[in-house]
């Protein structure tokens, strides 16, 4: 099996390649990505084909398309607050670029698409555990880009029978997560932070809660949809139903490096949604034999890879 993952040398895609190189079905690994986010170096060791460009290039996609079977459609600008401040290259990266992917999938013969959705996109619906099927609220551009990608499988899967899996991604966080700059997530941000002896930035009180996904659990996922051809035109949460807030995180991440962590409270951030958690029960019916990784065990494997650079 040839598998083609765009957003290849970003912090998912690059874990995703080393699982995937490691499966004996796989025989090739090709990547896609214009670097913007991402880093050759996250891709050191890995024996994949490297296309460089962007997923807004037709004529690239069809050139690491060709002779593939499936793709797994990481690519996008990530960050609601980069959205808010560049609205329309996120529109452009994460809804066009989805399209366009999806267009190169259907030239190449009907390609298996498996893709990056998030959790954002129930946004304002405070209910608790987020469903699939309850009303989505997006409150930033980066949700609205997000939503418009997953409808965009959906129509694909209906119109054309292109085989799709949107997955809806809740706070991945693991090893080659970057930090250091303005839109780096929590997890990343938090152990930057406390590694190098300054208080953690916490946007609000720190009530506010995350299901959070070791990125080992995330690619199991993501191999097992492409090697078993899991196919569903409506979303589905790739969350196991944990949540955890940030003061919570903060706690658990002086026990993993052995002190207290010191917080210092700003503002609360536009667009970001107080709570998330995710029903896993759609999840569980189509991946009943992966095996989450728990969240102090997956900041332990995070911080020994931060102590590493």
């Amino acid at each position: 099996m040839r598998v083609v993952i765009t957003g290849g040398a970003g912090f998912i895609g690059a874990n995703l390649a080393r699982e995937l190189t490691s499966r004996r079905e796989v025989t090739e690994v090709r990547v896609v990505d214009d670097l913007s986010t991402g880093s050759k170096a996250n891709l050191a060791g890995v024996d994949a084909a490297f296309f460089e460009g962007s997923i807004l290039d037709p004529a690239l996609l069809d050139a690491a398309f060709t002779g593939a079977d499936a793709v797994v459609h990481l690519a996008a600008l990530p960050s609601v607050p980069r959205s808010i401040a560049a609205p329309l290259a996120t529109h452009r990266a994460n809804a066009t670029g989805t399209l366009e992917v999806l267009e190169a999938a259907r030239r190449a013969g009907g390609l298996y698409v498996v893709a990056a959705s998030s959790s954002s996109v129930y946004g304002a619906n405070r209910e608790l555990p987020k469903r699939e099927s309850m009303r989505t609220v997006p409150m930033s551009p980066y949700a609205v880009s997000k939503l418009a990608a997953e409808s965009y499988l959906g129509a694909y899967h209906h119109c054309y029978g292109l085989g799709v899996l949107p997955l809806r991604f809740f706070n991945v966080f693991g090893p080659l997560q970057p930090a250091g700059h303005a839109y780096a997530a929590v997890v990343p941000a938090f152990l930057d932070a406390a590694l190098a002896g300054r208080p953690v930035t916490v946007h609000g009180d720190g009530g506010q809660s995350r299901d959070f996904t070791y990125v080992g659990t995330v690619t199991q996922v993501l191999a097992e949809a492409v090697l078993r051809r899991v196919v569903s035109a409506d979303p589905v949460n790739l969350a196991f139903g944990t949540r955890t807030s940030l003061l919570e995180l903060i706690d658990l991440l002086g026990g993993v490096l052995g002190g207290p962590v010191a917080a210092e409270h700003v503002e609360p951030r536009p667009g970001d949604v107080r709570d998330s958690q995710a029903d896993n029960s759609r999840l569980r019916e189509l991946f009943p034999d992966v095996v989450p990784v728990p969240l102090a065990e997956g900041l332990r494997r995070t911080a020994d890879w931060f102590r590493t650079l």
